[in-house]
């Protein structure tokens, strides 16, 4: 499984936020994002479900969300915390 082409990223996340084992992981994302546990890995699946929630994705498009702006959609998607999208409320005033 890969990076942001399929949910290698989305899956590691979950592992160092929530302390879940690799298969736990890899259910959990694919419950949030609504694919099978084996969708997870095809990219050309991943890829228009990275854009439709606007998650990021390789080589997007001008006006798809990049950066922080990804990371603030993945940790409302994942339901939890990425310690740069803290960092970024902390300094805007935005908590």
């Amino acid at each position: 499984m890969g990076g942001i082409r399929s949910a290698g990223d989305l899956v590691l996340r979950m592992q160092l936020a929530k302390s879940m084992r690799l298969p736990e992981a890899k259910k959990y994302v694919a419950e949030k994002l609504g694919v099978s546990v084996e969708e997870l890995a095809d990219c050309s699946v991943l890829r228009d479900i990275r854009q439709d929630l606007d998650i990021g994705y390789a080589m997007p498009e001008d006006g798809s969300a990049k950066g922080i702006e990804a990371k603030f959609n993945i940790a409302r998607l994942l339901d939890i915390k990425i310690q740069s999208v803290e960092r970024f409320k902390e300094k805007c005033g935005l908590q």
